[in-house]
């Protein structure tokens, strides 16, 4: 997360301080966010959070809005500090959310803006291959708060944790992936080895007598949408031959 950032004081002795400017975070899971607030008196009689204003003084407050329903929690402390928590985050969520109270005082309320703007996005696997490898890349709409670590499992048992997103690949066309995010609660997404290139061979080794014959077979798969245009067979020297010229 970024900094505190202190918002500019549109009127005197009146703030709002939120722990952090923007959030991106995954689809399901649960965001927090918070803030203090200052004010030179009086008592404060209301706080909330929001993000639709729909006239001047008509502000609806998340929780009696019918999208966040049994999914918002306030939770306040004595040093003025307030938290917001949203569970089970949708797409539709991504907003700017902003805090705003009110003292007993005359004229004696004040809204935080700009607020936090929360991104929420979902797992996505984007495939790059070549004809010796593919890399699997967890992907997202926006980055990820926080420095994630990507947790790859390859048929259920995991192969890396890294904050890197990609994992690259050398597999058999039964293997399945799943690509999730470490601490934080969502779904994880899942890619399946048969729709990458994959070549089978008969026999990995052959022993034959000089002058005779021999047949190599192999089977091969490949993503579709691919239209194989040419086969051949090579050895690694008639191949570096070939890289030479």
């Amino acid at each position: 997360m970024s900094n505190c950032v202190s918002v500019v004081l549109s009127q005197k002795g009146w703030s709002v301080t939120y722990t952090t400017q923007s959030i991106c975070t995954l689809k399901g899971s649960t965001v927090e966010m918070s803030c203090s607030y200052t004010y030179p008196s009086g008592t404060v009689t209301t706080t909330f959070w929001f993000t639709k204003k729909y006239a001047v003084e008509n502000y609806v407050n998340l929780r009696n809005d019918s999208n966040y329903k049994g999914r918002v929690t306030y939770r306040s402390d004595k040093m003025n500090g307030h938290n917001l928590t949203i569970t089970d985050l949708r797409e539709s969520d991504s907003a700017m959310y902003k805090f705003r109270f009110i003292t007993d005082q005359t004229g004696g309320k004040y809204t935080g803006d700009p607020g936090v703007t929360l991104s929420v996005t979902d797992l996505q696997v984007k495939v790059t291959t070549t004809w010796w490898s593919t890399t699997l890349t967890c992907s997202t709409t926006c980055t990820l708060t926080g420095n994630p670590t990507y947790t790859w499992y390859r048929n259920s048992k995991i192969v890396q944790d890294d904050s890197s997103p990609s994992y690259t690949v050398y597999f058999k066309t039964e293997d399945s992936f799943y690509c999730a995010v470490k601490g934080i609660n969502s779904n994880a997404v899942s890619v399946e080895g048969h729709s990458y290139f994959h070549v089978t061979y008969t026999h990995q080794r052959i022993c034959t007598l000089k002058r005779s014959s021999v047949d190599i077979s192999c089977s091969y798969t490949y993503p579709s949408g691919h239209t194989v245009s040419e086969t051949i067979w090579y050895t690694k020297e008639n191949l570096m031959r070939c890289l030479k010229s």
